[in-house]
C-alpha cells in the first residue's frame, strides 16, 4: 500500500475507516457542515489530497475547524506546520452536535477502528518514528480478535474490506516500524491471523476466489513461519469452503492435513473436535453415511472433554448450538431430514446471540430440510426468523444464498398458497 506523506493524516484517516481520500473528504465535509452549520460546506477531495501531501501549508480557519471536528484533534496534531501568521481556528463547539454514527454505517465500516486509536502520533513524535511496543501489540492482537467478534454476529459482507484495510496497515507497520525481534514475530504472527480472518471474511461474502488467495497467503506464512496452530486454523477454514465449492475430497484432504499439524503443537481437544467435523461435512458431501457417523462421533468424543485454557479464540464459536447445528447439516447432506429437522431447531434454540450469524446459517438449512420433509409450516416459521436477523443487521451472503436455495426448493410446492407466499417473502428480501 503506498503511504501518503503526511502520515499523521493518514493514519488518522484509517482510524477513522475512511480507507480513500474521497471517503475523508466527504467526512470532513460533513463535520464541517455540522460545526460551522453551513449545509453548502464542502472540502474537495483535491483539497484533502493536498493535505496528504508532503508539508502541507497550514488550513484555513474554517477548514481547521472542520478537521478538528471531523478526527478530534487540531491541524497541528495531524501533521500541519503551523507559519508565523497562522491563523487559528474556530473552537467546536460541544461534540453532540455532530451527528452520531449509524449503526449500519459503523458496520459498513467494520472493526477497523476498533484498537487503531495509537494509529494517531504525538505531536511530539515524529511522522516517521512509527515505534511499535507491547500496548500496540496488545490493540492489534485485540482488533483481530474483535473482528472475527463481529463477524460472528453479523458476517462479512461488510467486514472483508475494512479487515484488508487492517492487514495492509500491519504490514506497513512491519515494513517501516521500529521494533524488536520479539514484537517482529507477534507482528508476523498477527498478520498471519488477520490473513486466515479475511479469507474466511470472503468466503462468508461469496468472494470465494479471494477468499482461496488469502488462505493460500496465510498457509505459506504458517509453512515458512513454522506457525502449526496458524497452518491448523487455516487448513480447517479451506475444509469448510471446500464443502460448499462442492469438492469434498478437498475439504477431507485439508482437514486431515490439519489434524497432522495438531500434533506439532499439542492442539487441545477442542481443536479436535472442529477438525472432525470437518472432516464429517466432507463425507457427508460425499454421501458416505459411514464415515460421516465415525467422524461426528469423534468430534462429540473430543468436545465431551469440555474447554481448557490452551483453546486458541478461533475455537470459541465451536459451542454445543454449533456441534449441533453442524451435525445436522451433514445429516440434511446424507438426506436424513428428519433427522436434520430436528438437530437443526435443537441447535437454533441454543444458539447465543454472540453468534447470530452461525444462528441464521442454521435456520436456513433448517428451512430447507423442512422443505425436503415436506413440512411446509415449520418451512415458512423458519424462515420468518431467518429474516428477522437479516433485518436486523446481518450481512452474509452465504446465509442468503442458502435461503435462495430454500426459495428453489419450495417451487415444486408453489400451488400451495403458503408456499407461494414465502416465495414471494423470501423474492423481496433477498433477490
Amino acid at each position: 500500500m503506498r503511504t501518503p506523506a503526511n502520515q499523521m493524516l493518514f493514519a488518522a484517516r484509517v482510524a477513522k475507516g475512511w480507507f480513500s481520500q474521497e471517503a475523508a473528504a466527504q467526512g470532513v465535509s460533513e463535520a464541517g457542515k455540522s460545526v460551522l452549520r453551513d449545509s453548502g460546506y464542502e472540502v474537495s477531495v483535491r483539497t484533502y489530497r493536498r493535505w496528504e501531501s508532503a508539508n502541507p501549508g497550514w488550513p484555513r480557519p474554517d477548514q481547521a475547524t472542520a478537521l478538528r471536528a471531523a478526527f478530534g484533534r487540531g491541524p497541528e496534531h495531524l501533521g500541519f506546520v503551523a507559519g508565523p501568521a497562522t491563523l487559528i481556528d474556530i473552537q467546536p463547539p460541544a461534540l453532540d452536535r455532530i451527528p452520531p454514527v449509524k449503526r449500519r454505517e459503523a458496520l459498513a465500516t467494520g472493526a477497523a477502528v476498533i484498537g487503531l486509536p495509537w494509529l494517531s502520533p504525538s505531536p511530539a513524535r515524529a511522522a516517521t518514528d512509527l515505534r511499535v511496543g507491547r500496548e500496540e501489540i496488545d490493540l492489534l492482537h485485540a482488533t483481530a480478535t474483535d473482528l472475527d467478534a463481529i463477524d460472528q454476529q453479523f458476517g462479512g459482507d461488510r467486514l472483508w474490506r475494512s479487515a484488508r484495510m487492517q492487514l495492509m496497515w500491519v504490514h506497513h507497520v512491519i515494513d517501516h516500524g521500529v521494533y524488536n525481534d520479539d514484537i517482529s514475530q507477534e507482528l508476523h504472527t498477527i498478520a498471519g491471523q488477520l490473513t486466515t480472518s479475511l479469507g474466511w471474511f470472503c468466503y462468508d461474502a461469496e468472494q470465494q476466489t479471494e477468499a482461496r488467495v488469502y488462505f493460500a497467503e496465510a498457509l505459506n506464512t504458517a509453512m515458512i513461519s513454522d506457525d502449526h496452530p496458524l497452518a491448523t486454523r487455516t487448513l480447517s477454514n479451506m475444509a469448510r469452503q471446500s464443502v460448499d465449492l462442492g469438492k469434498p475430497r478437498e475439504a477431507i484432504r485439508f482437514a486431515r492435513t490439519a489434524e497432522r499439524h495438531t500434533a506439532q503443537w499439542d492442539a487441545p481437544p477442542r481443536v479436535a473436535a472442529l477438525l472432525a467435523i470437518r472432516t464429517a461435512q466432507g463425507y457427508a458431501r460425499l454421501g458416505d453415511e459411514m464415515n460421516t457417523s465415525h467422524a461426528i462421533k469423534r468430534a462429540w468424543r473430543a468436545f465431551d472433554q469440555g474447554i481448557t485454557d490452551r483453546d486458541p479464540e478461533w475455537t470459541r464459536f465451536l459451542n454445543e448450538a454449533e456441534l449441533i447445528c453442524l451435525e445436522g447439516m451433514c445429516r440434511s447432506d446424507l438426506g436424513q431430514h428428519k433427522r436434520a429437522v430436528r438437530l437443526l431447531e435443537r441447535s437454533s434454540g441454543l444458539q447465543d446471540v454472540e453468534h447470530s450469524r452461525n444462528r441464521g446459517m442454521c435456520l436456513a438449512r433448517l428451512a430447507h430440510a423442512a422443505v425436503q420433509d415436506h413440512d411446509l409450516d415449520r418451512t415458512t416459521a423458519v424462515t420468518k426468523e431467518s429474516l428477522r436477523l437479516i433485518e436486523g443487521g446481518q450481512s452474509s451472503t452465504r446465509n442468503r444464498r442458502q435461503l435462495a436455495l430454500v426459495r428453489d426448493s419450495l417451487q415444486p410446492h408453489a400451488k400451495s398458497p403458503q408456499a407461494r407466499d414465502t416465495i414471494e417473502l423470501l423474492t423481496a428480501h433477498i433477490a
